[in-house]
């Protein structure tokens, strides 16, 4: 592995921070999670022509700019850095991967070019909380977490030569502005039960709502995340895959290209926590640099110096993970839980550094209008919808074998040769 970043990569870097610290301040993010989309649309515009961000880890042939999952976090660690309200996540790093894997050339062809010039967004919409799940990053994602033949979750039916999808789920990133939905949705019953997706187009050309959809903001403690619930009631859909019937091989491929999302997405949420904390940190030493306290600057207490010394090794070490994360996924050859890992230890510094940068600002970090509470609703609720961190681990230490019953067991080979050093360093073996 070459650590060292190529100048493409440190470009991208430095373009996307200098735009980003123009338009993005505390004040910025504010007023733009308060429209209606839930983020700055002309910045979004901007981003997407001016920097192909949300086409950054697609192929030319689609519009892209034919980079990898190195690249893709690199970006999320500075829109971190910035709180930046927009959909990034549910396009790029969720939607159009899925697209990519099983859409088939012609889906890929009317879906992927307009989303990596920004003329329309999309996500990934997994019933009943159960995204992590889906992602394969706290648990196995060949069970039942689509609805599992019950009432409940999102069922979908064949109607003729086309599907119809009924069912509602919770949780949706930019699921109230989304174009286009990618449906993780339960068919078969009880008999051939398995979890299959499909594409929906959200809107019309005239921005019409699909017939049948019904779509709603909810209010969520961290407003830079906006999340809707998606009822969904006959509403025609295409199966992603390049069986048209959805046959038994496609759950598999269904659970494949889940798994390999999930990989780059635990890396890229990862470094979008890092760049969070970073900046948390920074806005925190520029404090107590100036701060006083009985007549000496806050910073200059050796309290408190240990304490943000400390924070800066967590920080650091959790942007290394990142980056090996990132690395794994591109290389094809990602060590079990590497992701997982990554992105328990990223939201974990994230919520410590948040929680101290409150507690270092005193009085004046205890009011909700304060810049530290970005932050912090960020911690708090990214683990709600990705984590918890406990079962991050967990699911890491499960899939390289360390307990028995994973893949050690499996295979006859014994756990430690199968847990890369990064692992077990991370779980304490």
């Amino acid at each position: 592995m070459d650590a060292a970043f190529t100048e493409e990569q440190d470009q991208i870097r430095r373009t996307l921070r200098a735009l980003l610290d123009k338009r993005c301040g505390p004040d910025e993010v504010r007023a733009a999670v308060r429209t209606p989309a839930g983020h700055d649309e002309a910045l979004w515009r901007q981003l997407a022509g001016q920097l192909g961000l949300p086409g950054l880890a697609l192929p030319t042939a689609y519009g892209g700019a034919g980079c990898g999952p190195t690249e893709l976090a690199l970006a999320c660690e500075e829109t971190g850095r910035a709180v930046l309200p927009a959909p990034l996540i549910g396009t790029a790093v969720l939607a159009a991967p899925l697209i990519l894997a099983l859409g088939g050339e012609r889906r890929r062809a009317a879906l992927l070019p307009a989303l990596a010039a920004g003329e329309s967004t999309a996500t990934l919409v997994v019933p009943g909380g159960q995204l992590a799940t889906a992602l394969a990053l706290t648990g196995p994602n060949d069970g039942d977490w689509a609805g599992g033949g019950r009432a409940g979750g999102i069922q979908a039916r064949a109607d003729g030569g086309t599907w119809r999808l009924y069912g509602e789920a919770g949780q949706v990133l930019d699921g109230h502005t989304a174009d286009v939905l990618v449906v993780a949705a339960h068919t078969g019953g009880f008999a051939r039960s398995r979890t299959l997706l499909f594409t929906v187009r959200a809107t019309g050309p005239d921005g019409e709502e699909a017939p049948g959809l019904l779509r709603t903001r909810q209010t969520a403690m961290d407003e830079t995340r906006p999340q809707a619930r998606i009822e969904l009631r006959e509403v025609e859909a295409e199966l992603l895959g390049d069986d048209p019937s959805g046959g038994d091989g496609a759950a598999d491929a269904v659970a494949a290209a889940l798994a390999a999302t999930g990989a780059t997405a635990a890396a890229c949420l990862a470094a979008e926590a890092v760049g969070a904390a970073d900046a948390a940190l920074s806005r925190t030493v520029g404090y107590v640099k100036e701060r006083t306290q009985f007549g000496r600057p806050l910073g200059s207490f050796q309290a408190v110096q240990h304490r943000l010394a400390d924070l800066y090794v967590a920080v650091q070490a959790a942007r290394s993970a990142a980056y090996y994360a990132a690395w794994a996924a591109g290389a094809g050859r990602p060590e079990p839980g590497v992701g997982a890992l990554a992105l328990a230890q990223a939201l974990e510094t994230l919520r410590a550094v948040a929680a101290e940068a409150v507690q270092l600002h005193g009085g004046l970090g205890f009011t909700w209008e304060h810049a530290a509470h970005l932050y912090f609703k960020r911690a708090a609720c990214d683990e709600l919808l990705l984590g918890p961190v406990h079962r991050l681990r967990a699911r890491a230490a499960e899939q390289a074998g360390l307990f028995g019953g994973g893949a050690g067991t499996a295979t006859g080979v014994g756990a430690d040769a199968l847990a890369g050093p990064a692992v077990r360093a991370a779980v304490g073996a």
